[in-house]
């Protein structure tokens, strides 16, 4: 199987009017915006608050911290799941100098890639098995070892027990 080629972000960095309500959501209250973003990926809800006090934990400890470690790495995976093209670099580069409008494009494309979604329910039941209790050999007398033989059969299936 040929690998799919890689694509661009279905909306720049700048399209805010693409999407006028998630720019607002964002600008209003932008770490409401980056844990939705987050939950709706499929991480942890609160994996964007390391963002809010990563730079504070590194900067006791002596490290210098300037790339938002959350943004930049959901960025990444975000870009590496739905095959866009781009690199690590550019990444950071997004995420340090524009991390707003980095979380409402991540947003925009989670949300698009959403609508494409089909799933499938089956709400069938599971179909039901019985079977004979198993008796020891030696402890039952012959006559009462043998049991009527059951048949259970569902959608076509049919399984038959002696």
């Amino acid at each position: 199987m040929a690998a799919q080629p890689l694509r661009e972000w279905k909306t720049g960095l700048f399209d805010c009017f693409e999407d006028t309500s998630t720019c607002c959501y964002g600008f209003w209250c932008c770490p409401c915006l980056a844990c939705t973003v987050s939950g709706r990926f499929g991480e942890n809800s609160c994996l964007p608050l390391c963002d809010l006090f990563s730079p504070a934990v590194f900067g006791l400890c002596g490290i210098p911290l300037f790339a938002p470690p959350a943004a930049t790495s959901l960025r990444s995976s975000i870009r590496s799941r739905h095959g866009i093209k781009g690199s690590i670099c550019k990444d950071i580069a997004v995420s340090c100098f524009c991390v707003y409008c980095s979380w409402c494009q991540m947003h925009r494309e989670i949300k698009d890639n959403n609508k494409d979604r089909v799933v499938i329910i089956n709400n069938q039941p599971a179909p039901v098995v019985m079977m004979a209790q198993p008796t020891m050999m030696m402890a039952q007398p012959p006559m009462m070892m043998a049991q009527p033989p059951m048949v259970v059969s569902q959608h076509g299936v049919t399984v038959t027990s002696y």
